[in-house]
C-alpha cells in the first residue's frame, strides 16, 4: 500500500494527508483491517502521523462549514485508527511477568519473621476439660519472607523527577521502541482532545496485565466479606503469601507501571500520566489492600496476634514506598486506605492482647490433669508470650498502658490484686507480661482445688509454676522485660508449693517413727511395749506402701525437680527410718516373724523412692532386698 507524498502546496498538503487516513481506514479497506501501521516501514509510520498533524493543522485554519465537517469525520477516522494502533502495540508488549521473576525482583537481603502458634489449648473453648491430660505441643512456623531489591533507575525519556528508595525496583515492561511508538500516538490523540479514548485503552490493557500478574502471585480476587468468611487456618498461609505479593507489588510492579505511564505520557498534558497510572493500577490497589484491611477488621482472637503483627510490620516497612509510589494528590486515598489499615492493625493488637488476658483469667476448665503435670493452659500461655517477646520492638511501640487491673476489676474477689509500683519493668508491655502470669498462677490456684488429695493439689501448683519459672528462664528477652526480682517471687512460691507438699504427705508417715508412746512404765518391764511398736510398724508399712502407690502415678516432668524432690524426701524420711529401725528392731526380731512388721530396710526404702512422679503404675508388693 503507498502513501501519496505531502505536497508543499496547503490545500495539496490537506488532500494528501486526507488519503493517507483514509486508506488507513480499516471500515473501508480489507488490507487496513488486516495490517497494522506500527507492524511495518517506519517510513510510513511518520507519513501517517504526519498526516493527523497537517489534519490537526487544518481544523485550526478551516472556516467553511463544509469543510470542517470533512476535516473532523477525517480526524475522526484517524482517532479511530490511532486507537486501534494503540491498544495493538500495548496488547503486543503487555505480558504477565512470571512468578519466579517476580520473586526474584523482590528479594532482597532483607528478611521478615513470620512466627505461628499451635496449641492443642484453646481459650474460646473447653478443650482442655474435655481432654485434660492432653500435652499441648507447638509449632514454631517461622518463615523468612525476603523483599526489598536493588534500585533500578528510570531511563528512556528523561524522567527524572521520580523519587526512589533502595526498596523500589522498577523493570521495562515495554521495549524502549515501543514507548516510542506508544508516545507519538498518545501525542497525537490527546491534540486532537482525544485524552479520554487513550487514558481507557491504557488502563484496560495495563489492567489487564497487571491482573495477570496478581493471578501469578496467587493474589485473589476477595471482597471484605469473602476473606472474614475464611477460616484462620486458611487465613494463615493466605496472609504470609499476601506479605510477600504485597512488597512486590508495591516495589516493583506499581512502580513500574508508575515509570511507564511516566515514560509514555508525561508532557503531554497536566497530570495524563497520573492519570494513566491510577487508571491501571487503583483497582488493583484497592483489591490488594482489601484483604490486609480485611483482616485488621474481623473478629479477635488470641491466634491471630502474630499474623496481624506480620501484616503490621509489612504495611510499616512498605509505608515508605506507598507514600512514594502513589505520591499524587489523586492518588491520595490509597495512601489514607493503606495507614488507616496500620492504624486498624494495631489497634486489634491492642484488643487481641486485653482479651487474651481476659481469657486466660477466665478459662473454665475444671477437669485436674492426671498426676498433676504441666496444665495444657500453662503450656499455651507460656509458649504464647515467649511468641511475644519476639515482637518486642513492635509491641513495645503498640503497647501504651498498663493492663487494666484498678476500676476495671475492683472488688472482684475473682481476679488477682497487683502493685505495678513494685516492679522493676520499664515498659507498659512489660507489666502486660507480669500480669499475665500473675493471672496464669491465679487461675492456677483455682485449678488446684479441683483435686481431692490436698499433696496432689500442691505438686500441681509446684509443677506449673517452676514451668512458668524456667520458660522464663529460657527466653533472654522475656527474662529480661519480667525481671529477676519477679523471677525470684516464683521461685519462691513453687519451692514453697514443694515444702507444703511434702508436709502434706510425709508427716503422717514420719509420725509413726516417734519415740512418743511407745515406753511403759515398771521395773520389771523392758521400757517398749511390744504391742505399740508392731503397730507402729505396721501403720508406717501401710501408708508408705499406698504413698508409693499412688503417688508413682503422679508425674513431676522435669528431671531434675523430680530429683531434687525425690532427694529431699530421702533426707527427711530415710534417716529417720533408719534411726527408728536402729532402736527398736531388737524388740521385734526376738518374735517369731519378725518380716511381718519389718518388711523394708532403708535400702529398700531409697530404691522404692525411685518410682516416685514417673506417671506409671508400680506393683502391688514394693521390691524387698534380702538382709
Amino acid at each position: 500500500m503507498e502513501s501519496p507524498q505531502l505536497t508543499e502546496d496547503g490545500g495539496g498538503r490537506l488532500e494528501a494527508a486526507e488519503k493517507i487516513i483514509l486508506r488507513w481506514d480499516s471500515t473501508m479497506s480489507e488490507e487496513a483491517r488486516d495490517r497494522m501501521i506500527f507492524d511495518g516501514d517506519h517510513h510510513e509510520v511518520d507519513r501517517y502521523l504526519q498526516a493527523v498533524v497537517e489534519i490537526q493543522r487544518s481544523m485550526e485554519s478551516t472556516s467553511i462549514c463544509d469543510d470542517r465537517n470533512k476535516v473532523n469525520r477525517t480526524i475522526q477516522i484517524a482517532m479511530a485508527r490511532l486507537e486501534d494502533e494503540f491498544r495493538h502495540i500495548l496488547i503486543t508488549h503487555s505480558t504477565p511477568i512470571e512468578t519466579d521473576f517476580l520473586i526474584d525482583s523482590g528479594s532482597s537481603s532483607g528478611s521478615y519473621s513470620n512466627a505461628g502458634i499451635a496449641t492443642d489449648c484453646d481459650l474460646d473453648a473447653t478443650t482442655v476439660e474435655d481432654d485434660a491430660s492432653a500435652a499441648a505441643e507447638y509449632v514454631d512456623d517461622q518463615e523468612l519472607l525476603r523483599s526489598g531489591g536493588s534500585l533500578k533507575r528510570s531511563s528512556g525519556s528523561g524522567m527524572s523527577n521520580y523519587r526512589s528508595t533502595s526498596s523500589i525496583r522498577e523493570i521495562d515492561l515495554i521495549p524502549s521502541e515501543a514507548i516510542a511508538d506508544l508516545r507519538s500516538i498518545a501525542e497525537r490523540m490527546i491534540d486532537s482532545g482525544y485524552l479520554r479514548e487513550c487514558i481507557q485503552v491504557y488502563g484496560g490493557v495495563r489492567k489487564t496485565s497487571l491482573d495477570a500478574s496478581f493471578r501469578n502471585l496467587g493474589i485473589e480476587k476477595l471482597s471484605i466479606g469473602d476473606v472474614q468468611r475464611l477460616e484462620w487456618d486458611v487465613l494463615e498461609n493466605k496472609i504470609r503469601r499476601w506479605i510477600r505479593a504485597a512488597k512486590i507489588c508495591v516495589r516493583t510492579l506499581f512502580a513500574s507501571e508508575k515509570k511507564l505511564s511516566k515514560q509514555i505520557f508525561e508532557g503531554l498534558g497536566t497530570s495524563t500520566d497520573d492519570a494513566c497510572f491510577l487508571e491501571t493500577v487503583k483497582g488493583p490497589a484497592i483489591q490488594l489492600f482489601n484483604f490486609a484491611e480485611a483482616i485488621s477488621i474481623g473478629r479477635r482472637s488470641p491466634e491471630k496476634l502474630f499474623k496481624i503483627l506480620d501484616l503490621h510490620d509489612a504495611l510499616v516497612e512498605l509505608s515508605p514506598d506507598v507514600d512514594i509510589v502513589f505520591q499524587s494528590k489523586t492518588a491520595e486515598s490509597i495512601r489514607i486506605q493503606a495507614a488507616e489499615i496500620i492504624s486498624r492493625l494495631a489497634e486489634a493488637a491492642r484488643g487481641i492482647l486485653s482479651e487474651f488476658e481476659n481469657a486466660i483469667l477466665r478459662e473454665p476448665s475444671r477437669v485436674p490433669v492426671p498426676g498433676g503435670t504441666i496444665h495444657p493452659l500453662i503450656r499455651y500461655v507460656m509458649n504464647y508470650i515467649s511468641f511475644i517477646c519476639d515482637y518486642k520492638q513492635t509491641l513495645i511501640e503498640l503497647i501504651v498502658s498498663k493492663p487494666s487491673t484498678g476500676s476495671r476489676y475492683s472488688g472482684d474477689q475473682s481476679v488477682p490484686e497487683m502493685d505495678f509500683e513494685e516492679l522493676e519493668a520499664e515498659t507498659p508491655l512489660a507489666l502486660h507480661l507480669i500480669w499475665i502470669i500473675a493471672i496464669l498462677e491465679f487461675n492456677l490456684e483455682k485449678k488446684s482445688q479441683h483435686y481431692r488429695d490436698t499433696s496432689l493439689a500442691h505438686l500441681f501448683m509446684m509443677n506449673n509454676v517452676h514451668y512458668i519459672v524456667q520458660k522464663a528462664k529460657g527466653s533472654h528477652e522475656l527474662r529480661e522485660m519480667i525481671g529477676d526480682d519477679y523471677l525470684k517471687k516464683l521461685t519462691g512460691k513453687f519451692r514453697h508449693a514443694a515444702t507444703i507438699y511434702q508436709r502434706a504427705t510425709w508427716a503422717k508417715v514420719l509420725n509413726c517413727l516417734r519415740d512418743e508412746g511407745l515406753h511403759v512404765s515398771g521395773s520389771f518391764s523392758s521400757g517398749v511395749s511390744k504391742n505399740v511398736l508392731r503397730e507402729r510398724f505396721k501403720t508406717f508399712n501401710a501408708m508408705f506402701e499406698e504413698v508409693h502407690r499412688i503417688q508413682s502415678m503422679w508425674l513431676v516432668p522435669d528431671n531434675q525437680l523430680r530429683e531434687e524432690l525425690r532427694i529431699s524426701i530421702s533426707e527427711r524420711l530415710i534417716p529417720a527410718y533408719r534411726s527408728f529401725l536402729g532402736r527398736f528392731r531388737g524388740h521385734i526380731e526376738s518374735d517369731k516373724h519378725p518380716e511381718a512388721y519389718i518388711k523394708y530396710s532403708a535400702e529398700d526404702l531409697e530404691a522404692a523412692l525411685l518410682d516416685f512422679f514417673e506417671g506409671s503404675p508400680v506393683a502391688q508388693q514394693l521390691r524387698r532386698r534380702s538382709h
